[in-house]
């Protein structure tokens, strides 16, 4: 029998200290940012019913989803006598839950389920989710989402403070050059009934279109075409998602002309967008983009998606769900989000070297010679009642050996604390700072971080 694969599954990741301290450094940005804006934090079950999960994506999106299918209850009994009730008796015991595929369906979910929560919920939620989709560049299986999202209104201002959320995010990050491209369902319709495509084929015609900057225009246009729109229809379509200026209103008063009664709704929804983020640091950023699509089924008013420079595909989207929350309860319940992809964003910030300067080892390595192992915890003890972060090495060796453990890639204490016989019936330590070779023996009670502090900035 052959080992194991030390490899994680396709499309799955390790996260070794230093990537770790990334993601916390980027998380810790969007957190502070969101409940900034007043966005209340949430988590719910990477696990939910398929009934859940199923028909809200949009068919393509169906087919991504991870289903779990091996349960003990149906295994316990024999896999003949499942087969012989039938494949959807079996398929019905066996895959009846799955691992959720974005964020935005669970929260419809919990706003059916409990009507105590307040009128307009403001929530965040950062957690990973799964697709079964082809791994690639900034592309996973599993990855992580950080969305906001407001229910309980159809008013703009909500889409300009999600807007606002994420636009600030980025520009804590360092994000300099990006743009929140701008659409709108119901003008994306407006269009398609332009070209002459039945409404039957909405949203076929739809999926198609969402892959306008991976495969082309002709690419969009075969597709269309297996899909059952003729090429006059389909090039027309592309024809009107075509308008090439970059002025918002002009491209708006374009579109007007050439749309009907609903899509013109949709262009003045648009315009009083753009009117709100004019006073929010989103505003410098948006662009109206006609060929917009978001490939999600739940959609049905204002749509975005966050484009960089030199990056294939976004760093995040959102849009408009009025109907999705209906479809668990009795009652609609208007509601609009935005969801950045912190994978993509921490390639990105690799890539362009954008992430602060960082130490990531201990403030200090508790070297010992001499001493019972027991002072050396009571020690370390000490030193972390004071704020300090202290790593204690585990074993009996020479110091040398330890001082240079200490300083070694993936530890890299700034200080190395070195406890002997004398500094111990002293109450004293030897702190060293590593990248001068200073040392200086210091009470310990008087250790603590400005005192550290103190240490390394009289070596600069």
């Amino acid at each position: 029998m052959s080992k194991p694969s030390t490899k994680p599954p396709s499309g799955m990741r390790d996260f070794l200290p230093t990537e770790v301290l990334r993601r916390r450094h980027v998380i810790d940005v969007i957190v502070r940012v969101y409940e900034a804006h007043g966005f209340a934090p949430l988590e719910t079950p990477s696990i939910e019913h398929l009934s859940t999960l199923l028909g809200k994506y949009g068919d393509e999106g169906d087919q991504l989803l991870y289903r779990l299918l091996h349960r003990r209850d149906a295994l316990a009994r024999p896999l003949e006598q499942a087969a012989s009730e039938g494949r959807v008796a079996l398929e019905s015991e066996l895959a009846d839950q799955g691992l959720r595929y974005d964020l935005t369906v669970p929260l419809a979910r919990v706003v059916a389920q409990y009507q105590d929560l307040p009128r307009f919920f403001k929530r965040y939620q950062i957690q990973p989710v799964w697709r079964a989709d082809r791994p690639g560049k900034g592309r996973f299986r599993e990855f992580y989402q950080c969305d906001v999202d407001i229910t309980g209104t159809t008013s703009m201002i909500a889409e300009a403070e999600v807007c606002s959320a994420v636009a600030t995010v980025l520009g804590e990050l360092g994000f300099e050059q990006f743009t929140i491209r701008l659409n709108h369902r119901e003008l994306l319709r407006a269009m398609i009934r332009a070209a002459g495509i039945d409404e039957a084929l909405e949203g076929t015609a739809l999926v198609a279109v969402d892959k306008l900057d991976k495969i082309g225009r002709d690419g969009v246009v075969a597709e269309l075409e297996q899909r059952g729109i003729a090429s006059a229809a389909g090039q027309a379509l592309l024809d009107i998602l075509a308008t090439a200026t970059r002025d918002n209103a002009q491209l708006l008063a374009e579109l007007r002309g050439q749309v009907d009664e609903r899509g013109q709704r949709a262009i003045d929804a648009l315009g009083e967008l753009l009117e709100l983020c004019a006073h929010n640091p989103a505003g410098a950023h948006l662009q109206v983009s006609p060929d917009l699509a978001r490939g999600l089924g739940y959609y049905t008013g204002p749509i975005f998606e966050i484009a960089v420079p030199d990056l294939a595909g976004s760093l995040g989207g959102g849009g408009r769900y009025d109907d999705l929350v209906g479809m668990f309860g009795k009652q609609q319940v208007p509601a609009v989000g935005f969801s950045l992809g912190l994978e993509r964003i921490l390639v990105v910030m690799a890539e362009r070297d954008m992430f602060p300067t960082q130490q990531f080892g201990p403030d200090l390595m508790l070297c010992w010679l001499g001493v019972p192992p027991a002072a050396v915890v009571g020690v370390a003890t000490q030193l972390r009642a004071a704020g300090l972060e202290v790593e204690v090495f585990p074993d009996k060796a020479k110091l040398g050996k330890q001082l240079q453990y200490a300083d070694a890639d993936g530890v890299k204490a700034r200080f190395a604390g070195i406890l002997g016989d004398k500094e111990l019936a002293a109450g004293e330590l030897t702190i060293k700072h590593l990248s001068s070779g200073r040392q200086l023996t210091v009470p310990i009670a008087e250790i603590d971080r400005s005192r550290l502090a103190a240490l390394a900035s009289a070596d600069e």
